[in-house]
């Protein structure tokens, strides 16, 4: 029996790899800020000295009753995608990011280093500047309402075509 196949070299499939992987990164620090606070953003953050990278999730939560409207910032903490995060502080609506309980509970400070790469590198973004050493990668899902991307542009700027309009 006979198949018909493309022949493709490694050097081209690297490429087409490289390229799909580059489309996740985001590029300056307005984009990262924008993405990071849209509403339900997942990114990693990827040191380029070291290769260390941590992934976290920003939750938007609008006000209710006493509670001001804020943000509440998670790293992965565990294998599994879906449960191993661990909410570790939040952002005011002014750009302040400060520890919860939760963070304290967990042995975490503003010096254990998911926080401390965390809050370096939003200091960076939320000031509209590209974060220096540092690459912000964003998890193939719309920043603003969580669903998965898979429009080019979409993926390139990190929010579905409905969703940049609104960001």
């Amino acid at each position: 029996m006979c198949y018909s196949s493309v022949m493709v070299n490694e050097e081209q499939l690297m490429s087409n790899e490289e390229t799909a992987h580059a489309a996740h990164q985001i590029s300056s620090g307005v984009a990262a800020r924008n993405f990071i606070l849209a509403g339900k953003a997942i990114f990693t953050l990827v040191s380029k000295k070291t290769g260390t990278r941590y992934t976290f999730k920003v939750k938007h939560m609008p006000a209710s009753g006493q509670w001001p409207e804020k943000y509440f910032v998670a790293y992965l903490n565990g294998p599994d995608n879906w449960t191993n995060y661990v909410t570790f502080g939040q952002i005011s609506m002014n750009g302040n990011f400060s520890l919860t309980r939760k963070a304290v509970e967990h042995g975490l400070s503003m010096n254990s280093a998911p926080v401390a790469a965390f809050n370096w590198t939003f200091g960076f973004v939320n000031a509209g500047k590209e974060p220096v050493g540092v690459e912000v990668w964003h998890a193939g899902k719309c920043g603003r309402c969580g669903r998965l991307l898979t429009v080019p542009e979409s993926i390139s700027s990190g929010f579905g075509p409905e969703c940049i309009n609104k960001v």
